[in-house]
């Protein structure tokens, strides 16, 4: 009888995991969002140029409503999970003219037919022809207006071929600016390397994204913050800065607040992949070249156990 009730669980434990790989794109949000998301909890950045809130999405990505404080216009990054999106919108009373892709995945484009339903006239921007609902391709230095915002789109193929990152700054202000990094990005690591090289990482990481100011706040596509510390501990065991984000990390994920988001001055500080050029990280991959530490780093994270604790 034991052996029949295992088998039975195991069974259908198997057949759920096989109807979830042919489900619809639909129904792996709606199943990957009842996971977690009655834990995570949103969260408001509050300045004078601009409001962006954290809406948790799936099991841990994040979609960003970003409010220009002078107009009132909004845009959304990476509206997975569109009734939650038409919710901050209503909320906020704001006027949702724009959605931003960072990528074609289907954990951050799969919403964008949705909300062009849901809100018609929505433009969306993305920088490839494989990102749903799209209206608005972008290349390099794109510019383009959000009320009394300016955004720059940030052209950075390697995770995928059109991966866009977008940066957001207001004429005469002396608030932080942001960058939406999607998968490119994330605190304390990057974007694996699906469809480009550890070449256009390191332009996108040292040359892109490091060379915009050190106050820029990073909002990246998910809630990685932990595991990646704890790889960036791994490649850097005396780093004291790596040891106490990490332990600010647990403290927050545990209490389902984001950990996001940090600036890019403190990604010079525990990001490994942020720091290929340290004597420290080149040691640990035994390389010298920064571009072969980032190749190195990559392929070794891609096979690394997350330790439990």
């Amino acid at each position: 009888m034991l052996f029949k009730s295992l088998a039975g669980s195991a069974c259908t434990l198997i057949g759920a995991a096989t109807a979830f790989k042919f489900a619809s794109t639909e129904v792996k949000v709606q199943a990957a969002a009842l996971l977690h998301s009655a834990v995570r909890k949103t969260s408001l950045v509050d300045q004078a140029n601009m409001r962006v809130e954290l809406l948790p999405a799936l099991s841990d990505n994040y979609m960003y409503l970003l409010i220009d404080a002078d107009t009132r216009e909004a845009a959304i990054v990476d509206p997975v999970e569109p009734i939650k999106v038409v919710e901050a919108v209503r909320k906020h009373g704001v006027k949702l003219t724009t959605i931003l892709t960072t990528h074609h995945h289907w954990d951050h484009a799969s919403g964008n037919e949705k909300m062009v339903k849901l809100m018609p006239g929505l433009k969306v921007y993305g920088g490839d022809d494989r990102v749903d609902a799209i209206t608005k391709k972008v290349t390099h230095s794109h510019n383009f207006k959000l009320g009394s915002l300016s955004i720059k789109c940030l052209f950075t193929p390697c995770h995928t071929t059109g991966h866009i990152c977008y940066y957001v700054t207001k004429e005469n202000s002396t608030e932080p600016p942001a960058v939406f990094t999607g998968d490119t990005l994330f605190v304390a690591g990057c974007g694996k390397f699906f469809e480009g090289t550890a070449e256009q990482m390191y332009k996108a990481l040292i040359d892109i994204l490091g060379n915009l100011p050190p106050e820029t706040r990073v909002y990246c596509g998910h809630e990685y913050t932990v595991s990646n510390l704890k790889f960036a501990r791994h490649v850097e065991p005396d780093n004291e800065v790596i040891q106490k984000k990490l332990a600010w990390a647990k403290e927050k994920y545990g209490n389902g607040e984001p950990t996001i988001p940090s600036t890019l001055a403190e990604e010079f500080t525990f990001n490994p992949f942020m720091r290929v050029k340290e004597k420290s990280v080149q040691d640990h991959v035994k390389q010298t070249n920064p571009v072969e530490t980032m190749r190195s780093l990559r392929k070794e994270k891609d096979g690394f156990r997350v330790p439990k604790e």
